[in-house]
Parts: C-alpha cells; structure tokens; sequence
C-alpha cells in the first residue's frame, strides 16, 4: 500500500484512480494522518444475502443473483389461445 498526501492526490486524482482500477490501495493522509483508503470496491458475496432470502433460494421459491435479462420472463403467448385458467396456473407453474 502505497503512502499519499491529500495535497498530491488532488492534484493527481486521474492517475491514483486508475491504479486503483489496476487493483492497488492508496492510504490517504492529511496533516501525517491516515484519513482514507482508496481500494476498488469488493466484489458482492454470496453470504451478504439475507437469511430469510438463502431460504427461499434453498426451497426452490427465489433464484439468487439472477441478473435482470429479459430471457428470464415468461411470456404468456398461450393466454391468447383457448385454454382455461387452470391450463395457464399449470403452465406458470411447471419449473416449481
């Protein structure tokens, strides 16, 4: 971890960030003290995830960290056809 003075960071901001993209951490000091740590955020862990929601992951009734993709919906083409509500209830219910 590599020393720098407010002073010096403000006037170099540009390139202490892009090392900090390149996965260093800078301690930033004001007056010889430590103030700050520049790092690169950490990565999400799966442990973060609350209790009640790791048990509705492990029932079958969530997904975990499913990214927002329109592949993942369901499309209801079949409400259009002529079937009952019970046909639609066992079709949406089909991966359960």
């Amino acid at each position: 971890m590599q020393v720098i003075a407010m002073q010096d960071l403000e006037g170099h901001l540009g390139e202490y960030v892009r090392r900090v993209q390149s996965g260093e951490t800078l301690l930033i000091t004001s007056h010889g003290e430590v103030v700050a740590e520049l790092r690169s955020p950490a990565p999400a862990r799966v442990d973060d995830v609350s209790v009640g929601l790791q048990e509705l992951v492990r029932r079958g009734t969530a997904r975990s960290l499913v990214r927002n993709d329109p592949s993942q919906y369901r499309t209801y083409e079949q409400a259009l056809l002529d079937v009952t509500a019970q046909d639609l209830l066992n079709w949406d219910r089909n991966d359960r």
